[in-house]
């Protein structure tokens, strides 16, 4: 693997940091991610539940108690229990403005890392290939005959560098995808809670103006 490494020439270390740094964000990502998410309809069932009983305090306890975003921003809307509708609404928007941020964190070094990979490689394809056309005209101008392993090295570096480019670029873009994925349905669902804690807390709060 060692010699593979430094048969592909110097891009090939900037490929494999880009690899590791790729892995890195991807196992802390899916971690984070993993944790941020939870069952929101049983968590919007039992925050009903509690509010329905007039427990305010109880409800922020509970959103204390569970983790990740959704917790975060339906706190923030029940802090504003006694107030109006718009109000509650906009204390949630604030509140999902500093959360989506967090779960997006690092995501987008990912598509970095996913286009100059194989650029990386391209490029140590085309610097492979100066090398050979080098060994030719080197060898033409002593008259020397040009024998295949005269270019082998050349040849090693450009495939290689290709390869390995190309090699973390892909799985680095699938794993974006899929994060960004795992980020849009936990956006989605903070919206759902969101909207149905506003309904709930504006029903409440115009029964007890009735």
């Amino acid at each position: 693997m060692w010699d593979m490494i430094q048969k592909g020439g110097p891009m090939m270390y900037l490929i494999i940091l880009l690899s590791v740094i790729a892995a890195a964000v991807t196992i802390e990502r899916m971690y984070n991610l993993a944790r941020a998410r939870i069952d929101s309809n049983k968590f919007m069932d039992d925050i009903t539940t509690v509010l329905k009983r007039n427990k305010i305090i109880e409800a922020i306890e509970m959103c204390n108690k569970t983790p990740g975003p959704i917790a975060h921003i339906i706190k923030a809307g029940i802090l504003k229990h006694d107030r109006s509708k718009p109000e509650i609404k906009e204390a949630v928007e604030e509140a999902a403005q500093l959360e989506i941020p967090r779960m997006e964190k690092n995501i987008p070094i990912l598509a970095t890392i996913a286009h100059i990979a194989p650029l990386l490689g391209l490029l140590g394809t085309v610097t492979g290939m100066i090398k050979s056309f080098q060994v030719i005209q080197m060898k033409a101008l002593s008259a020397t005959p040009v024998n295949p392993g005269d270019l082998a090295g050349g040849i090693w570096e450009a495939l290689l560098a290709t390869v390995a480019g190309l090699i973390v670029a892909i799985p680095t873009y699938v794993a974006y995808n899929y994060l960004v994925s795992r980020v849009d349905n936990l956006v989605y669902d903070m919206e759902r809670s969101a909207t149905d804690l506003v309904n709930l807390l504006s029903s409440r709060r115009d029964t007890y103006e009735v």
